[in-house]
């Protein structure tokens, strides 16, 4: 047995991945990291580039806590205690003191009964979603749902699918009314920030139309919300989507790995829905947990955000984007109009997309073009990431490389 007769397969996909412009190419290895200096944030070093310092503009560390002293401190502290892995899943000998005391932080900061932490939100998604979806559900999603979404509800086996264009909630009552007396549950799933865009699902009126129609199933309708780039990013306190709208999903995922500075996934919701996804979640049963080194850090990450210094973070992030996104459209870019923190630059064109890529490189500036498939044709863009720890100077830096570029 071997790949011989397969290995030509693979390298013909992939050639023609780079013919077509639409290749991931070779990863870029950070080696190393210049602290903020004269006016600037923190600087990257890149294997194979020497001396060269890139500021990134492609993190999702939105609040730019990964490198904040308490951070580091506790989760140092807790390595030194049990060492750098869990060393078995939860339900064995996995969990530890600090996976209990997240787990606490997160539902008192969401306003939930219970919350489960997981080894990546992507894991989460995938554990939670189709544990809620029977041969007797109409599953429904918006259409750019992240990768995520599409691939839980792939692994599931309900009655029926439905996708309805993004953001249109005509589409979304139509298909609940369609279905009434059809099924016995829906499962409603929509990112709560899109990670493309930066827009935003409006979870108020989504909850509405969902109570309306909620009579009409003998299981009811289920709200499921993967608000991974709006928690810690969004909101007055950064609490996300849920904050921003008014609105409330019956189960609500997050990571712990963009705003937060950490790594891993989490649950939140009602203590029986936590109580079974417990007994029943493939990837939390039989995968390990986040380390308790981790869990540690992303507990005091929590507390920052719901201190003082987390609100300073979170203004200086609004600050920042509104900035950057206004400059754009004084440039004659076309971004999307919004709050939060991912700013695109519509280019819809794959080359010239690639090209303002390699711009902003030749520059020393780290950002992700994003083309297809991974957005829909003529959606061809690069993806702007602020970080609270951009400065005034960092912005002023890139807008002028994008106005020479014009």
């Amino acid at each position: 047995m071997s790949l011989t007769k397969l290995q030509s397969y693979f390298a013909d996909y992939v050639a023609e991945l780079h013919a077509k412009g639409i290749a991931k190419g070779d990863e870029k290895i950070i080696v190393g990291l210049r602290p903020p200096q004269d006016g600037y944030s923190e600087r990257y070093f890149l294997e194979g580039y020497g001396e060269r310092a890139f500021m990134r503009m492609n993190s999702n560390s939105y609040l730019g806590l990964s490198l904040h002293p308490r951070l580091i401190e506790a989760e140092a502290r807790a390595a030194e205690l049990f060492g750098t892995g869990p060393g078995a899943v939860r339900f064995i000998s996995g969990t530890y003191a600090q996976h209990i005391e997240l787990e606490r932080e997160l539902a008192a900061f969401h306003g939930r009964e219970s919350a489960m932490v997981m080894s990546a939100a992507y894991a989460t998604v995938i554990g939670v979603l189709p544990q809620l979806i029977t041969r007797d559900t109409l599953v429904v999603s918006d259409a750019l749902n992240h990768n995520c979404i599409i691939n839980a509800m792939r692994l599931s086996q309900p009655a029926g699918k439905v996708v309805y264009r993004h953001l249109d909630l005509k589409e979304l009552n139509d298909a609940l009314a369609a279905a009434s007396g059809k099924v016995k549950r829906v499962c409603v799933v929509t990112d709560g920030v899109f990670s493309m865009r930066g827009d935003y699902a409006p979870l108020d009126e989504i909850a509405a139309i969902c109570d309306r129609h909620e009579p009409a199933f003998v299981e009811g309708i289920i709200t499921v919300v993967d608000d991974s780039h709006g928690v810690g990013a969004f909101g007055g306190s950064g609490r996300g989507t849920e904050e921003q709208t008014g609105g409330r999903a019956d189960i609500l995922i997050g990571t712990l790995g963009k705003a937060f500075g950490v790594n891993g996934g989490y649950v939140v919701a009602d203590a029986a829905t936590i109580g079974f996804l417990r007994e029943y979640s493939p990837t939390y049963i039989y995968s390990n947990p986040i380390t308790p080194a981790e869990a540690a850090a992303a507990t005091e990450s929590v507390r920052i955000l719901e201190g003082a210094e987390g609100r300073l973070r979170l203004a200086n992030l609004s600050k920042r984007s509104a900035q950057l996104r206004t400059a754009l459209t004084e440039l004659g870019y076309e971004t999307i109009a919004g709050d939060h923190p991912i700013v695109p630059i519509m280019i819809r064109d794959t080359d010239k997309t690639s090209a303002l890529v390699a711009r902003l490189f030749e520059n020393n500036i780290l950002a992700t073009g994003l083309n297809y498939p991974v957005v829909p044709k003529g959606d061809e863009e690069i993806r702007l990431q602020v970080s609270a720890g951009h400065t005034e100077g960092d912005v002023q830096f890139l807008l002028e490389v994008l106005k020479e570029f014009g």
